[in-house]
C-alpha cells in the first residue's frame, strides 16, 4: 500500500526535576545546598531513511513520545538526559505543523534530520538558587515540559524525470519498456493509483530515476480525479516527460490534451511552467498517428522538443532517452530547503527568568482575572508550590514583571480569583 500523507502526534520528553538536598557530612554541622539538576528530556527527531518509500508505518502508529530526563540527586549529582527518539521517514517528506500550517522542514537527503519536538530542560536543584541572603534555599524547579504538537507529513516522490499525461496514454507502458519497473498496466483509466519509480539506464554510462505518476484529468488542481495525490509528486521532478496519445485512441484531440495538462500544472504551481518539458508523442505504431503528429507540430511550434515513440514497438525510445539525459546534464540538481539539523542545534542556555521581560495579557471571564502568557504558564508548571521558597519566588516574579500592578489597574480586589495556566489563587494586596 502506498501512503503519501499522514498526521501524527509528537512530544518531546519532559525535563527531570531538580532536587532539594543538603550536605550531610561529619564535622559539617550546617552543610550548604547539594541538590542536583534534572536531566534534559529527549527530542523527537525525524531522520531520512532512503530504504523507505511510503508513509505506511504512520498509518498504524500515530503517537511518538520521547523519554523524560532523570531527576537530580543529592551531592550535586545531575540527572541523566534522555536519548532522542529517532523516527525514520522516506526521502521527500515535507513536515508542517498540523494546527498552524507552519512549515517545519523538507527532508530529502539520506540521513538528514529535523527536530520536530524538543525535549524540556531539566529543572534546577536548590544549589542553583543559593544567594548571599538565602544560603540554604528550600526549593528546586520541576522539569520543563517537552514540546508537543500534531504534525502533517506529506510525501513528494523524488525522481529526476516525471511522466505526466491523461489516463491511458501509455505512461506505465513506457516506464516498463525503459526500466526494470513493472507497473500495473490496463486498458482502463486510473490503472496507476500511486507513483511507480524505475531506474533508466541510458546505455552510455548515464542513468536517471523516472517516475510514472497517476493520470491527470481536467480540474485536477481542484481535487478532481486523483487531484493533489498526483500533483504533489510533480514538484520533485527536474524534467517533465509529457506523454500524449498521438493516435487519439479515445476520440480526444492530442493538442487539446496537451494544453489542458499544462494548465493543470500551472494552476497547481506556476513554477512548473519553467520546468524543462519534452513531449512524447506516443502510440506512433497506429496508422492515424502520423497525420495527427504533423498537425500537432504546427500548433505547438518550436518551443518544445517532440519525440515520436511507440511503447509497444519501442520505436524512438533510445533517442528520447539520450535527449532526457542531455537535459539533466545541463541543469543543476534541485537543492533541498535549508534545515536545522541536530548538529546545528546549539547548546541550550538556561536563563534566569527573574531578569527577563515576560509579556502577558489580562482579561476578565466569569468574575475571574485570566492572566495569559506562555512564559508564565511554563513557570507555573515548573514551580513546586508545596515549597515555601518556591512560592515566594513565584510571587516575586509576578510582582517584578508587573502582573500585580496590572491586576490592580484592572480593578482586582482582595479575594478575587486569578488564573494563570492551571494555577488558581486569590488576589491579595
Amino acid at each position: 500500500m502506498f501512503v503519501d500523507t499522514a498526521r501524527v502526534y509528537v512530544k518531546g520528553g519532559d525535563g527531570g526535576n531538580g532536587m532539594v538536598a543538603y550536605r550531610r557530612e561529619k564535622y559539617v554541622p550546617e552543610g550548604g545546598p547539594a541538590g542536583g539538576d534534572g536531566g534534559h528530556g529527549g527530542d523527537v527527531i525525524f531522520a531520512v531513511d532512503e530504504g523507505l518509500r511510503t508513509l505506511l508505518d504512520f498509518k498504524y502508529q500515530r503517537h511518538y513520545k520521547a523519554s523524560p530526563g532523570e531527576n537530580g540527586r543529592n551531592k550535586n549529582q545531575h540527572g541523566r538526559s534522555a536519548e532522542s527518539y529517532i523516527v525514520k521517514v522516506p526521502p521527500g517528506t515535507v513536515v508542517t505543523d498540523a494546527d498552524t500550517g507552519e512549515f517545519l522542514g523538507d527532508l530529502t537527503a539520506n540521513g538528514q534530520q529535523l527536530i520536530v519536538a524538543k525535549g524540556g530542560r531539566g529543572g534546577r536543584g536548590n544549589t542553583r538558587f543559593a544567594t548571599a541572603k538565602n544560603k540554604a534555599p528550600d526549593m528546586a524547579e520541576k522539569g520543563e515540559p517537552g514540546e508537543e504538537r500534531w504534525v502533517q507529513l506529506e510525501l513528494k516522490v523524488i525522481a529526476d524525470v516525471g511522466l505526466v499525461g491523461f489516463p491511458s496514454v501509455g505512461k506505465s507502458t513506457l516506464l516498463s519498456v525503459v526500466s526494470a519497473a513493472r507497473p500495473k498496466i490496463g486498458a482502463y483509466h486510473f490503472t496507476t493509483l500511486s507513483p511507480n519509480l524505475g531506474v533508466v539506464d541510458v546505455g552510455d554510462g548515464r542513468s536517471f530515476v523516472l517516475a510514472d505518476l497517476p493520470g491527470l484529468i481536467e480540474g485536477a488542481h481542484e481535487g478532481q480525479g486523483l487531484g493533489m495525490q498526483f500533483l504533489r509528486h510533480v514538484e520533485r521532478t527536474r524534467v517533465i516527460l509529457h506523454v500524449v496519445d498521438m493516435a487519439g485512441s479515445e476520440g480526444r484531440d492530442p493538442y487539446e490534451d496537451w494544453l489542458k495538462i499544462n494548465e493543470e500544472l500551472q494552476y497547481y504551481n506556476a513554477k512548473l511552467e519553467q520546468r524543462p518539458q519534452v513531449i512524447v508523442a506516443n502510440k506512433m505504431d497506429i496508422s492515424e498517428a502520423e497525420e495527427r503528429l504533423q498537425e500537432f507540430r504546427q500548433k505547438v511550434g518550436d518551443g518544445f522538443p517532440i519525440y515520436p515513440v511507440s511503447g509497444m514497438t519501442r520505436q524512438g525510445i533510445q533517442e528520447l532517452l539520450y535527449k532526457v539525459a542531455d537535459i539533466l546534464d545541463s541543469i543543476p540538481a534541485m537543492e533541498p530547503d535549508a534545515l536545522e539539523s541536530v548538529e546545528e542545534i546549539t547548546e541550550r542556555k538556561v536563563y534566569k527568568v527573574e531578569e527577563e521581560a515576560i509579556p502577558f495579557t489580562i482579561h476578565q471571564e466569569n468574575g475571574a482575572f485570566i492572566v495569559e502568557s506562555a512564559r508564565l504558564e511554563k513557570l507555573v508548571r515548573m514551580t513546586n508550590f508545596e515549597q515555601y521558597d518556591a512560592v515566594k519566588r513565584f510571587q516575586r516574579i509576578m510582582k517584578g514583571i508587573g502582573v500585580d500592578q496590572a491586576l490592580r489597574e484592572k480593578g482586582a480586589q482582595d479575594g478575587d480569583m486569578v488564573i494563570v495556566g492551571d494555577l488558581e489563587f486569590e488576589y491579595s494586596e
